[in-house]
């Protein structure tokens, strides 16, 4: 009778499962951006969602909650209702860095949150105010070597991506530079436009526009190959840097505790959209490689990258409180 019970409990709850599949969502669908409008998160995130508020049938809405290097974000999304209706967008810094440099984040990266995809990766663009002399990396090693810790540059946050990856640079590099951090990429590109800081690494979407406009100029990009977004940005390597290679990637989760048929859904959407012409067009207009990983996939990178970064704060001493 014990297993009849069993059984029968299992058939309800399956039965449940793809009911709830099936009329998922019944509402508008919030995703929290842990960055500031208008920033390289949100320029890759809404066309994604617009795809695939078409194929759920409801709207998403993107709900913009910056500070504390994605961290404010990141907490309400972590005690938000398990339901498929609250799910974060993060990167690379938000989920994998923090928790190398801070004592104390208010989630846990592992615990928290359930992945759905990484649906983007981007390599970062070294960028320079005008008035750097510098053309190349080569260049500005040795102009940062005349002129220790008086070139300044700006991050969008302390043991961001962008942080973490000019402490690699001065490491490989030799050099000592001044951090600048700022609350989010926006005010950082506009301080680099002005002149207030002479340096900054970020994602390509971030800050082709302004290279472009010749508002500022491209130093490098930190990939391993030439992007066919920007051809004529040499690679790290190419001018004189080999190894200093920074990407982000950009992925979807929910809550701890979210239904797996509605994690299924998502991952199907989000694949179907990166999948389509207009998405993938859009990405990779902003130098963005369009993925679609599963779950499963998704999970092992962020365990591997929390590793990789853990190395990077360690040996650069770089600590937050």
């Amino acid at each position: 009778m014990k297993a009849l019970n069993a059984i029968a409990g299992a058939t309800v709850f399956l039965a449940a499962a793809t009911a709830c599949a099936q009329t998922y969502p019944v509402k508008a669908v919030r995703v929290i951006n842990p960055y500031t409008p208008g920033g390289g998160v949100d320029a890759l995130f809404r066309p994604l969602a617009q795809k695939m508020s078409e194929g759920l049938k409801q709207q998403i809405v993107v709900d913009n909650r910056p500070g504390a290097n994605g961290m404010i974000g990141m907490e309400a999304a972590a005690k938000a209702a398990p339901d498929g209706y609250t799910l974060v967008v993060s990167t690379t810094g938000a989920l994998t860095m923090n928790v190398n440099v801070y004592k104390k984040i208010p989630f846990d990266p592992i615990r928290d949150y359930v992945p759905i995809s990484n649906y983007a990766e981007s390599a970062f663009i070294l960028a320079a105010h005008p008035s750097v002399p510098a053309k190349n990396i080569k260049e500005l090693i040795a102009l940062a070597k005349a002129k220790p810790e008086q070139l300044t540059y700006a991050s969008f946050g302390v043991g961001s991506s962008a942080h973490l990856g000019m402490e690699l640079l001065s490491m490989l590099g030799s050099v000592k530079m001044v951090h600048v951090p700022y609350k989010g990429s926006v005010p950082m590109v506009t301080d680099l436009v002005a002149g207030h800081v002479m340096l900054s690494l970020d994602s390509m979407q971030s800050v082709m526009p302004v290279i472009r406009d010749r508002r500022v100029k491209a130093i490098g990009i930190a990939a391993a190959k030439r992007s066919p977004a920007a051809p004529d940005i040499p690679t790290m390597a190419e001018s004189g840097l080999p190894g200093f290679e920074v990407s982000s990637w950009y992925g979807l989760l929910a809550p701890a505790g979210t239904p797996r048929d509605i994690i299924v859904r998502l991952h199907a959407e989000v694949v179907k959209a990166v999948g389509s012409a207009e998405v993938r067009e859009r990405f990779q207009s902003f130098g963005s490689e369009p993925i679609g990983s599963s779950p499963d996939e998704f999970a092992t990178q962020i365990k591997n990258d929390i590793a990789k970064w853990a190395k990077v704060a360690k040996t650069a001493n770089v600590r937050a409180d």
